[in-house]
């Protein structure tokens, strides 16, 4: 719903214009050759296809896609017991970690929160043993 919101924020202008060059200005005596509003118009689209896709896709609220701030978010898995620091493994790369909710042990997945230089703030996982059973209703 939130892309098709944008779509139609990127597809304003072109409605606008059309309306301009194909209602308001022949209501003032001017009048527009089809041809002409549909060139406009035309351009305009264009325009919105090589805009579209970078705003659809976040535009710059993006994370970026390399560097170090890229693991934010990821899961790695422990390689070295977390007590509270260790290592774990992101994309077959070690890194060295710190777990700030805990101890964490070897095979687990945590979650990866901040990084500061060569070392990543990890968060455990909660696994669906730990996990306490919601009640139903």
């Amino acid at each position: 719903m939130k892309n098709f919101l944008k779509f139609l924020a990127l597809m304003a202008d072109e409605v606008i214009v059309g309306l301009f060059l194909l209602l308001v200005l022949p209501g003032f005596g001017i009048d527009v050759p089809i041809w002409t509003a549909a060139v406009v118009i035309g351009i305009l689209l264009a325009k919105d296809v090589l805009v579209a896709p970078f705003v659809l896709r976040g535009g710059l609220n993006t994370r970026p896609e390399t560097g170090s701030e890229s693991l934010i978010g990821r899961t790695a898995v422990i390689v070295e017991d977390l007590t509270p620091e260790g290592l774990v493994k992101v994309d077959g790369e070690l890194w060295s970690a710190e777990c700030i909710n805990g101890t964490a042990r070897w095979g687990e997945s945590v979650e990866i929160i901040s990084v500061s230089g060569a070392k990543v703030l990890v968060k455990r996982l909660e696994s669906p043993e730990r996990r306490r059973p919601r009640s139903g209703g």
